[in-house]
């Protein structure tokens, strides 16, 4: 259980979502660039307006926990918190840019001072880089090195540095959840196609996920990761061709919140550190 802080005068426990919004809500980078503009959300459930991380939120908010919810901007995320005020949960807004050493231990330091330390760490980051490149540049000649910098910042550095900074204080408590939200790409090398970002450097995501549990694992600390092996339902996802023509390929956020919240809270005589999830129109990614 955390201390109790100024913004957690209960000591509740604390879920930290590190990217809590997402580039497909209804004015998210990944929705303007695929629909030219911002969408209307208001028909969308709660649940699936702010992608995975908006659900993961909203979840451990409803189950107790104190959320807090990481963003580069913090208007970005102010929807999805007052959702949550709304929902009846505890939660605040800290800015965070996974590229930059010196935010995260910021926002960290941040959180340690008015919440407490977290007893659960959900690595949700994500970018589009490499998504906007035309048909012609699919090779790897074609990607310019500023964009692979930013995807082995969000993919692999981030992690790691946002690991360091919560890792200590779980071994020292002999508790805690470090848990990614990866995707398919991490399962093996892949070439990028038109329309897809620069996901190699997902692989080393899923080999840091590995190697932190054989670090940790002896020491209390639940680690996973976490293949979201399709696409997820949000505003700018459901207005895409492809699931216009096929709903049922969308992914609820709110059952991969619900995989979530089941690997945080499973009994450490059988952990789980990997888990597929995909939709069962699709064949499962290998």
């Amino acid at each position: 259980m955390s201390q109790t802080r100024s913004s957690n005068p209960n000591g509740m426990p604390v879920a930290v979502v590190i990217g809590a919004t997402s580039k497909w809500q209804s004015d998210g980078r990944n929705t303007k660039l695929a629909h030219g503009d911002l969408l209307d959300d208001s028909a969308i459930p709660v649940d699936a307006r702010w992608g995975i991380g908006g659900a993961i939120a909203q979840k451990f908010a409803r189950e107790g926990f104190f959320v807090v919810l990481t963003t580069r901007t913090t208007s970005n995320a102010a929807a999805l918190a007052a959702a949550i005020g709304e929902q009846g949960g505890a939660c605040k807004i800290v800015e965070l840019d996974v590229s930059s050493a010196e935010s995260i231990s910021t926002a960290f330091a941040t959180v340690r001072a008015d919440v407490g330390e977290p007893d659960i760490l959900l690595y949700n980051a994500g970018y589009l880089e490499g998504r906007d490149l035309p048909a012609d540049k699919e090779l790897l000649e074609h990607i310019p090195t500023e964009m692979f910098d930013t995807a082995m910042d969000i993919a692999c550095r981030g992690p790691f540095l946002v690991a360091k900074e919560v890792l200590p204080a779980m071994r020292e408590r002999g508790a805690g959840s470090f848990i990614f939200s990866n995707n398919s790409k991490s399962l093996r090398g892949r070439k990028r196609f038109t329309g897809e970002s620069v996901y190699f450097p997902r692989v080393m995501m899923r080999t840091l996920a590995q190697v932190l549990t054989e670090e940790y694992s002896i020491h209390g600390v639940h680690v996973a990761n976490v293949v979201i092996d399709g696409t997820i339902d949000s505003p700018g996802t459901r207005a895409l061709p492809k699931i216009q023509e096929q709903p049922e390929r969308a992914m609820n956020p709110a059952k991969i919140a619900e995989a979530f919240y089941y690997l945080h809270s499973q009994d450490r005589s059988c952990w789980t550190h990997e888990l597929q999830l995909t939709p069962h129109v699709t064949m499962p990614s290998y």
